[in-house]
């Protein structure tokens, strides 16, 4: 009896430890299990900032800056071509009256000045969204006779344009200086004039970026030549004269690095050539009053646009870049 309860009891001891055993294993198997599930689960990717990059309208204002450039040079060389005629032209065919000589006559002199203001609008086009433009300058200038039909002229232009683009949130200003040289020869009725100018100014910028305002600061040149042919038809006082003329400017803006705001871009230089046509006509009378001379005159003209060039500009910001197509006139 006590070895069957012994050998019971040993069975029963046995078992137990083996169900202990088990269990102990079960246990560290789930555990392990639980690690290995836990370390594959994986971490979520941190998302990287993105890199800045330009937009095009970034450089609206200097798009327009160099519109402006060019549209003042032809305006220049316009009036100086136009300086060769009115009551001046008049008094050269006869200048001592009674049909006296041109030879018996001395050299002339004279001299002339005008202030003008400029107000200008371009629609939006492409990826720039247009823009204003106020423009008030000044002119002075000295002509002489040096021959029998033969004249020449210096002229100085001195203007400040307020550019505003309004929505790109971006204006700029642009002090222009232009030097003008003239030269006429009257043959008979006929008179061909030739005008040569070249100008250059300082351009600052300003973008608002919501973050402050980015600045820049960089230079403008013009260079340009218009030759021109009239007819002078004279009625007593009056005058018709029809014109017709050639005209070609080169414009350029130089690059810039914006300072302050937000995100400021750097940009390349651009440039701008357009060559054009201009027949139109004039029509004036003169009035002599107390030994002054009043003279009134009205021209319209029309003008075609034959060829235009102007280069992408880049811009960049940081290791981000972009080329940006430069504005133009229509025909």
């Amino acid at each position: 009896m006590s070895c069957a309860w012994r050998s019971s009891k040993t069975m029963e001891t046995g078992a137990g430890r083996w169900l202990a055993t088990a269990l102990a294993m079960s246990f560290v198997l789930l555990v392990a299990v639980g690690s290995s599930v836990q370390a594959q689960t994986p971490r979520p990717t941190p998302t990287p900032t993105p890199i800045p990059s330009p937009v095009p309208t970034t450089i609206n204002s200097d798009l327009s800056a160099g519109a402006a450039v060019a549209n003042l040079g032809s305006n220049f060389l316009e009036r100086l071509g136009e300086a060769s005629g009115g009551f001046g032209r008049a008094s050269r065919s006869n200048p001592g009256g009674g049909g006296a000589s041109e030879a018996t006559d001395a050299p002339r002199f004279r001299t002339w000045g005008e202030f003008y203001g400029i107000s200008a609008r371009t629609g939006p086009q492409g990826e720039f969204v247009g823009d204003r433009r106020q423009t008030l300058g000044g002119v002075a200038g000295l002509g002489a006779r040096i021959a029998p039909g033969v004249n020449v002229g210096f002229s100085v232009d001195q203007s400040r344009t307020a550019i505003d683009v309004p929505m790109a949130l971006q204006s700029a200003t642009l002090d222009l200086t232009q030097l003008g040289f003239t030269a006429s020869v009257d043959k008979g009725p006929w008179t061909w004039a030739v005008a040569l100018v070249h100008g250059f100014g300082k351009i600052n910028s300003s973008r608002d970026t919501g973050f402050g305002t980015a600045s820049a600061g960089y230079n403008g040149q013009i260079s340009g030549a218009l030759t021109e042919l009239g007819y002078y038809w004279t009625m007593d006082q009056g005058r018709i004269v029809p014109k017709a003329a050639l005209e070609y400017v080169h414009a350029s803006t130089g690059s810039f690095q914006e300072v302050g705001g937000l995100n400021p871009v750097m940009a390349s230089g651009a440039t701008l050539e357009r060559s054009r046509i201009l027949l139109g006509a004039e029509i004036g009378r003169y009035w002599i009053v107390d030994q002054k001379v009043l003279d009134l005159s009205a021209y319209g003209k029309f003008v075609d646009n034959f060829e235009q060039n102007f280069n992408l500009v880049t811009v960049s910001l940081g290791a981000q870049s972009i080329s940006v197509q430069g504005i133009g006139e229509g025909r």
